[in-house]
């Protein structure tokens, strides 16, 4: 929370911008001085503003409020560099929300580990129409993350993000497993409410 800081000097006092005529009035001066003091935190805020919209160099609580105004998909617990990198990220990741590119990519920016994604689909062109359509015929996603200590907030967590990352059509499963284990966990199936 931006504040007064106690000793905080002005860029800009007051009390020379007073007229001459004040100039060597103490009183004026001390006045205008108890001022400066209140003033100094804003001055301080406007003289680096476009520092705040960076954040990598922005004050912690400003980059979680910043976080809010771009969308970044956060939760408040995850590590203040992996909070930064998520802001930073948020509007790339708008632009390939709901694909496999775009779903990687998130988990990676909230868990800071790759995830193994396998899906139904695909993509193909054909100059003959009525050519065989690629993929599987149910659609299906599955998103495991292989972490080193795993826990059950984890599993919950990696389900909100590919609910909310994924294709709005696309039942999906998710697993979370420690790195050293195989296939320990089992996936909870979920699909689209309709």
């Amino acid at each position: 929370m931006r504040g007064s800081i106690d000793g905080l000097g002005s860029s800009a006092p007051i009390g020379m911008m007073l007229p001459a005529v004040f100039a060597d009035d103490d009183l004026a001066q001390r006045f205008v001085a108890g001022l400066d003091e209140v003033i100094a935190p804003i001055q301080g805020v406007l003289d680096c503003l476009d520092t705040y919209f960076r954040p990598s160099l922005a004050p912690l609580d400003f980059t979680q409020w910043l976080g809010s105004w771009v969308g970044a998909e956060t939760d408040g617990g995850e590590p203040e560099q992996l909070l930064r990198a998520a802001v930073a990220a948020a509007a790339y990741l708008h632009r390939i929300r709901g694909t496999r590119r775009g779903l990687s990519e998130a988990v990676r920016l909230a868990f800071g580990a790759e995830p193994e994604i396998s899906e139904s689909g695909g993509a193909d062109w054909s100059a003959r129409p009525l050519g065989p359509v690629p993929g599987e015929a149910r659609p299906r996603l599955h998103v495991h993350l292989r972490l080193p200590d795993p826990t059950p907030g984890d599993r919950h967590r990696l389900d909100t993000l590919v609910a909310a990352a994924r294709p709005a059509h696309m039942p999906y499963t998710v697993q979370v497993t420690a790195t050293d284990a195989t296939d320990a966990a089992v996936p909870a199936e979920r699909t689209p409410e309709k």
